[in-house]
């Protein structure tokens, strides 16, 4: 069994730079909450296969996932999964999907999230993490968007 829940966002500012903004990993420190350090494992620009290494500082303990592009259809949408079982989390697989979309003269971010493969004591809590994560990538998305908008 798995845990939805969905972020939707507006921002002031063109598709091709929300969805570039989304990618920019050299700028995420300017907007991630709490973010220590990104290790890119992989050369060149984020595409399909791209992996790196997130390190935030979260509960006042410093935590490192492992990131994979799952999927990137340009201007449109991006996928990326973060595998547990290679981080700090130790267990479960969390799925990013974001749709980036123009309306009117503005551009709609949603963000699709799944958490699976939660076992045991952290199955059991897992409904109630989704809650922390729903704010979590509303403080990121949040964060972006202001960080864009006044770019």
């Amino acid at each position: 069994m798995s845990i939805h829940f969905e972020v939707k966002r507006t921002a002031k500012v063109s598709k091709q730079k929300a969805f570039e903004g989304l990618l920019d990993l050299d700028s995420a420190n300017h907007w991630m909450r709490g973010l220590v350090k990104i290790e890119q494992l992989s050369e060149g620009p984020l595409q399909a296969g791209s992996q790196w290494m997130e390190t935030r500082k979260m509960f006042g303990k410093e935590a490192t996932e492992h990131f994979e592009v799952v999927e990137l259809k340009e201007q449109e949408k991006i996928v990326l999964r973060c595998d547990g079982t290679k981080g700090t989390t130790g267990k479960g697989e969390f799925v990013f999907t974001y749709i980036v979309a123009s309306v009117d003269d503005h551009t709609v971010i949603t963000l699709n999230g799944e958490i699976k493969g939660l076992t045991g004591l952290t199955k059991f809590f897992g409904k109630m993490m989704a809650g922390t994560f729903k704010k979590a990538c509303v403080k990121d998305l949040d964060g972006l968007i202001s960080y864009l908008e006044n770019e």
